[in-house]
């Protein structure tokens, strides 16, 4: 078997192996066992040179092309982003942040696939708002949005906010067949951004007892596993994020990567998380997870 185990107990599979193992979870998918944790990568999937940046490396440097930071930072988008918040205030880093998502992002087949599933939630890690549009195409009226927010801009305690695909905000706990959770945010429809170091510092002093989580998507998680796709984990505040969100999730985990080029941080949090690696190209994984549902 085309298997690899490290010293952090990681698996890769690839080659025939690799497809066998993509076909359960595509399986597990149409069945809601599993629940889609979408990155930015799947940008490039579309174009490219995709309209928006699909790295924390793009967007610092969109960034730094209107306020150029210190070079010790400056590759740095969380870091990037808190000095413009510091030197020209929060209005300023979320008006450039809604011009740099400004432009229309197509879904890919994979969005339009996913948007035609029952799906009980999805998980949409990026601010381009693709799978928001998917669902939107598809004509769902049986979804909810949950994004987080910044405290900056709030007067209550509250971590999140939720909105329908046309945009109206809804309470808290609206029942719906499908919960979309954005826990850094969107660009729509009220371009909520988790970008600088400050947004987090209260969320990961929380994350730990999960209180910046939503309830729902703690009840919906719990019998499901996750599937990564178009993610990395090469920074602390990525790798944080998914342990959480994943957190007693029932499994099994699986994640569409490049096993060649993951680095020592990532397999070892990925054979931490119980994350088996399907080492294949992206275009290859999307084009036989979408290729049919039944």
């Amino acid at each position: 078997m085309n298997t690899i185990p490290t010293s952090g107990h990681l698996f890769v599979v690839r080659d025939s192996f690799a497809r066998k193992l993509l076909e359960l979870a595509r399986q597990a998918l149409i069945s809601d066992h599993v629940i889609p944790y979408l990155g930015p990568g799947l940008l490039r999937l579309s174009s490219a040179e995709p309209p928006v940046p699909c790295t924390p490396e793009a967007v610092a440097a969109a960034l730094n092309t209107r306020a150029t930071a210190p070079s010790k930072i400056r590759t740095n988008m969380w870091s990037v982003a808190q000095f413009i918040e510091q030197r020209r205030h929060r209005r300023t880093l979320q008006a450039w942040m809604a011009d740099i998502f400004a432009g229309p992002t197509a879904p890919t087949l994979l969005h339009n696939w996913l948007a035609k599933l029952p799906l009980s939630l999805i998980v949409d890690s990026w601010y381009e708002g693709a799978m928001r549009a998917a669902l939107a195409e598809a004509g769902r009226t049986d979804v909810a949005e949950i994004q987080g927010v910044t405290r900056a801009n709030e007067t209550r305690d509250i971590w999140t906010r939720t909105y329908d695909l046309f945009g109206t905000e809804l309470e808290p706990g609206a029942a719906t067949r499908t919960v979309l959770y954005a826990p850094h945010g969107s660009i729509r429809p009220a371009a909520n951004f988790l970008i600088a170091d400050s947004d987090y510092v209260e969320a990961l002093t929380e994350i730990d007892i999960q209180t910046p989580i939503p309830d729902v998507v703690k009840e919906r998680r719990t019998d499901r596993g996750f599937l990564f796709l178009g993610c990395r984990f090469n920074d602390q505040m990525l790798r944080t994020y998914a342990r959480q969100i994943m957190k007693r999730s029932e499994g099994p985990r699986y994640a569409i990567m490049d096993g060649k080029t993951l680095t020592r941080n990532e397999a070892r949090f990925l054979g931490a998380s119980g994350i088996t690696v399907i080492d294949m190209p992206d275009s290859d994984a999307v084009a036989q997870l979408a290729g049919s549902t039944t």
